[in-house]
């Protein structure tokens, strides 16, 4: 039977009593429905992960008993941050839990010339801990040890600016491709555009500051598609989807 995975944000002690948040208690209340008895495994922060049992639950509280520490390695041994420019909504949704699947570390929303999605300036903190939301029910459902952090939404020109490790800018007209690439670094960096594309201007700035362009075959891959592959391609090239 799969054991229900919560992600929490404080300190967890063998064999004490653990008192969740409301937030991740109406998650194991209300949507995923568990009843007093059931064992779920509880994470955090740390890289501490137990297993524990619900000794209640009810709407003033829900508790779980730790009984059980969790060994698990499924941490890639690349960081690969990930520039995703803004998209449609259960686009942009999308990627960002396929990303978090994939082994990515963190991801930065990017905001471009040709996004459709034009994000106010206002609506960028809500929006950013939706994608948070998104990221930690990925990282719960697919056993990643880490939450990957979201980072808000900033300017793609002050982003390219501000970065370590090997640079990889997607682009369908590039002449060189990704398994051509000799990185010399676990330390990676992505960078892809809307569903317009990156402006010459974009691609320019990306190039300058070290980025190499680079094709993920001979179609042209929608945004979220692009997501998938180049961090597939990445990760069995360079990380752990060989193991």
């Amino acid at each position: 039977m799969r054991i229900s995975r919560i992600h929490v944000t404080s300190p967890l002690v063998l064999y004490e009593k653990f008192r969740l948040v409301e937030e991740a208690a109406h998650y194991v209340r209300s949507v995923l429905r568990l009843k007093v008895g059931v064992e779920v495994s509880l994470f955090n922060d740390d890289g501490d992960e137990f297993k524990g049992e619900l000794i209640e639950v009810s709407r003033k509280a829900v508790v779980a008993k730790i009984n059980e520490a969790v060994q698990r390695n499924t941490e890639s041994r690349l960081w690969v941050n990930y520039g995703l420019a803004i998209s449609r909504s259960d686009h942009m949704d999308f990627a960002i839990q396929k990303a978090v699947e994939l082994g990515v570390s963190e991801i930065t929303p990017l905001l471009t010339a040709r996004s459709v999605v034009r994000l106010k300036p206002e609506n960028r903190d809500k929006k950013s801990t939706h994608w948070q939301r998104i990221a930690q029910h990925a990282a719960e459902q697919s056993g990643r040890q880490f939450v990957p952090k979201i980072h808000k939404p900033v300017e793609l020109g002050v982003w390219v600016n501000r970065l370590d490790g090997f640079k990889i800018l997607l682009d369908p007209t590039a002449k060189q491709v990704l398994g051509n690439l000799s990185p010399g670094s676990q330390k990676i960096v992505v960078m892809s555009g809307p569903e317009g594309g990156f402006t010459q201007d974009e691609s320019d700035s990306a190039l300058a500051v070290g980025f190499v362009a680079v094709r993920l075959g001979p179609r042209i891959l929608r945004a979220e598609t692009a997501a998938l592959a180049v961090l597939t391609s990445v990760q069995l090239f360079w990380g752990d989807l060989d193991d």
